[in-house]
Order: structure tokens, then sequence, then C-alpha cells
């Protein structure tokens, strides 16, 4: 039998293993935008939200799968997903799933409320309009995919924390999208910069162009593609990971309106 060619290593923002999976489809983004708003989102802010998810998870899968390499493993299990984020605090995202999820509850400890009382864990939600939570088995395919993009698979628990992060990333992306356009721009964060450990300091605040906007263009009805950028800023910390999802975000969107 003639042997199988190698899967190409990834080496970074661009590569094909990254760049050319669609996991997370327009229409799956649109859904998720209308569980929270009920805003027209754009198809240019459709793209751009489904490619800064696919960024954040690739990350988040890259991460998992060289911790399971250090075991000689090619399936992940949610000790990988918890040494990943231990590495790299960029990764620590879409944090609402946490407190659902059996892999971080050792982590996030006995909830308590103002007076003291430990809050039990959360069940799951009887409403009829799905939850980040509720619907995050939508989810599931594009996991499975950006899985076999990095030649990985994954145990079902890694799956459904995969999931639920995606889900709870995307819906916390989709309200900052729609505050934005609520709001008229990204006025509220002033002049705070978030930093990395390690990381070189990003530029300050009216020398990015993308939050020095004090309003945006567009109606007040539709939520446009750099509405979501704006969000994303505000979801993902000033690193690496936010510099590569706007990077892949912005080229979405463009190639979206080109064609």
């Amino acid at each position: 039998m003639p042997a199988q060619p190698a899967r190409p290593e990834r080496s970074g923002p661009g590569t094909a293993s990254v760049m050319d999976v669609p996991p997370f489809k327009p229409s799956l983004v649109k859904a998720v935008f209308r569980d929270v708003t009920p805003m027209h989102v754009s198809r240019s802010a459709a793209w751009a939200a489904a490619s800064v998810t696919r960024t954040v998870l690739t990350e988040i899968i890259d991460g998992a799968r060289r911790a399971a390499a250090e075991e000689a493993r090619r399936k992940l299990i949610p000790g990988d997903l918890l040494s990943a984020i231990d590495r790299n605090v960029e990764l620590e995202v879409g944090s609402r799933w946490y407190d659902h999820s059996p892999t971080f509850r050792g982590l996030t400890g006995v909830l308590y409320d103002a007076e003291g009382v430990v809050v039990p864990s959360r069940k799951r939600s009887r409403s009829r309009r799905p939850s980040a939570v509720v619907g995050a088995h939508r989810f599931e395919a594009g996991v499975r995919k950006l899985l076999r993009s990095q030649g990985v698979t994954a145990v079902p628990a890694m799956v459904r924390d995969l999931d639920g992060i995606a889900s709870v990333f995307l819906t916390d992306l989709a309200r900052d999208a729609a505050m934005v356009v609520r709001e008229g721009g990204v006025r509220r964060f002033g002049t705070v910069t978030p930093a990395i450990p390690g990381e070189p300091a990003p530029p300050p605040l009216l020398k990015d162009p993308l939050l020095a906007l004090s309003t945006r263009r567009g109606d007040g009805r539709t939520i446009g593609g750099d509405d979501v950028l704006a969000a994303t800023t505000m979801q993902l910390s000033g690193g690496t990971l936010r510099r590569r999802a706007l990077t892949e975000a912005r080229a979405a969107a463009q190639k979206t309106s080109a064609g």
C-alpha cells in the first residue's frame, strides 16, 4: 500500500489547513445573531463573524493538539483543553460556558450569591428560544471539520466543550456587534487598553483606526462587517489571536463584498 502523504503542519495565519476550511456557515451565524437581536445581518458581517469564530476555535484546537502531542496522542481529551488555556491566556474565551461544563467546574469553584449562599449548578434552559448553551450542538459539524484539519480527533466530552465555547463566543460576539450599532461605535471602552504578559504592547487607541472611531457608518438597523470587527476587539484581548482574527475576518468580509 502506498504511503499516505503527511499532513502539513500548521505554521501560522494563512496556511491551507486553516484558511481553506469553512466550518461555520453564514446561515448558522445568522441564526445565532437572530437569537440575540432583531437587526439585519449583512452578508459581510456573517462571513466576518464566521471567520473570527473559526480562527478562535482553530487556535484552541491547535493548543490542545500540542498538549496531546506531548503524550503521543492524536485524540484530544478535556485535559488538553485546560492545558491549552493554561498556556495561553488569549484562549480563555466563551467563559460563560465554563459554568455548564464538568471540564471547568473544578477551576471555577463553588459560586456564591451576594448573600453568601451557594449557587447551584445551572440546569438546561427550557426556553423556546435556544440559548448559546442549549444550541451548542449546532456547532458540532464545524468543530469536527476543524479537528480533521488539524489531523486529530476528540472524545465526545471534548467535542461538547468546543461546541459550547464556539456557541457562547459567537453569541457574545453578536451581542457586542449589536451594541456597537446601537451606541454608534465602541465609545464605552474609553482609553483602557488590555495587555498580555510577554506580548508587545498594542498601539494606543488613538492610533488604532478601528478603536479610535467614535461613530460608525451605516444605518442603525443593520450589522455590518465593520461592526463585527469592532465587536471582535471587545471579545479578544490585544494579542496575537486578536490581530490574526481581525486580519482573517477583514479578508473574508472583503472577499464577500467583492463577490
